[in-house]
């Protein structure tokens, strides 16, 4: 799984012009799911992104998680990550999960960081959407999963 994660004063998402998430202060997380991905790529990266300290101490250093701040998460779909551009114009984007493992794997996330007592919105799986957000910061960090070991 691919995620990136951005600090977020606010964030809200838009299907069809309707709001459908939003987050006061907090994490936006753009979320990629990678069709070698499992339950355990999920899990890894749940604990990763909520424990992150990224949000600042008393002393102004990057010394807070999100869980320690109280802060929110928006998690939004984005198979986009995964598209690979390292040969022509246009984007492949044979990596990606396909849409039902996609889902599944998306939701396993959310629900995992909804475990651990983080307030966290959504988008909507494969809809067009609007992301609007007041980077804060600003503070954007790429985070992927480790490789999985065989066996």
């Amino acid at each position: 799984m691919i995620a990136v994660v951005q600090r977020v004063k606010e964030a809200a998402v838009f299907v069809d012009g309707k709001q459908v998430g939003a987050i006061g202060p907090g994490l936006l997380v753009l979320l990629g799911v990678d069709v070698q991905d499992t339950d355990a790529d999920a899990a890894w990266l749940a604990e990763k992104i909520a424990n992150l300290r990224i949000f600042e101490d008393d002393c102004g250093k990057l010394n807070r998680s999100l869980k320690e701040t109280g802060g929110q998460m928006l998690v939004v779909s984005q198979f986009t990550l995964l598209g690979d551009c390292r040969k022509g114009n246009r984007p492949s984007f044979g990596k990606a999960a396909p849409p039902d493992r996609g889902n599944e794997l998306y939701g396993r996330f959310v629900a995992l960081v909804k475990d651990k007592g983080v307030m966290t919105a959504t988008g909507v799986f494969r809809a067009n959407m609007d992301v609007r957000l007041v980077n804060s910061g600003p503070v954007t960090l790429i985070v992927q999963s480790p490789p999985q070991k065989a066996g």
